[in-house]
């Protein structure tokens, strides 16, 4: 068995079961799992969420909660966990939009995420929404979100082993690139 890490985007639309299929593939893993959660409590229903959220997570995982520094508290969790969940990554490209970044620097941040991604510290399996088929927003915002969203998921799923599109609850693989063997993995790393 290899001991390389891998890296997993899954995507889908609103209720597809895209969270459900992360955890269902972390709880697989079989190792430690650190999950980092994007989503702010900012309402009674957002509120509500993240609670169902944490219900349906295994006790022993640890949760973080970081709405804007994924990559800083990716990078904290790779040192001490086999596997890094990170839910989701429209929630943090709305959170980043929200505080006044420039689309500039939403790119720079999913840039920092995807090389984190590549450079296989940790296995990651990050949740994200696909928002390009959906209704085309009537905002400028709405636009602006979807767009930027559109983008970073191309630099995710550039950057991840395998990319799977949740359909009706239904995983379909969209990429599955080989993994480097444990060898290449030790000649890619020697100085």
């Amino acid at each position: 068995m290899s001991s390389v890490h891998q890296s997993r985007l899954v995507l889908g639309g609103a209720r597809s079961g895209k969270s459900r299929f992360a955890l269902e593939e972390a709880r697989e893993n079989g190792g430690s799992v650190a999950f980092l959660a994007t989503a702010r409590a900012v309402d009674d229903d957002m509120a509500a969420r993240i609670a169902r959220h944490r219900a349906e997570r295994p006790a022993r995982w640890l949760t973080l909660e970081e709405p804007h520094d994924v990559v800083a508290a990716g990078r904290r969790a790779a040192a001490a966990h086999d596997l890094l969940v990170i839910d989701c990554a429209t929630i943090w490209v709305a959170n980043l939009m929200e505080r006044g970044d420039e689309d500039a620097a939403v790119l720079a941040a999913a840039d920092g995420l995807a090389k984190l991604m590549r450079e296989r510290l940790v296995s990651i399996i990050v949740v994200s929404n696909e928002v390009g088929e959906g209704v085309h927003p009537t905002t400028a915002a709405g636009r602006r979100f979807r767009d930027l969203l559109g983008f970073v998921n191309q630099r995710l799923a550039a950057a991840a082993d395998r990319v799977t599109l949740m359909v009706a609850g239904l995983p379909l693989i969209v990429k599955d690139a080989p993994l480097p063997s444990d060898r290449q993995e030790r000649a890619y790393q020697a100085p």
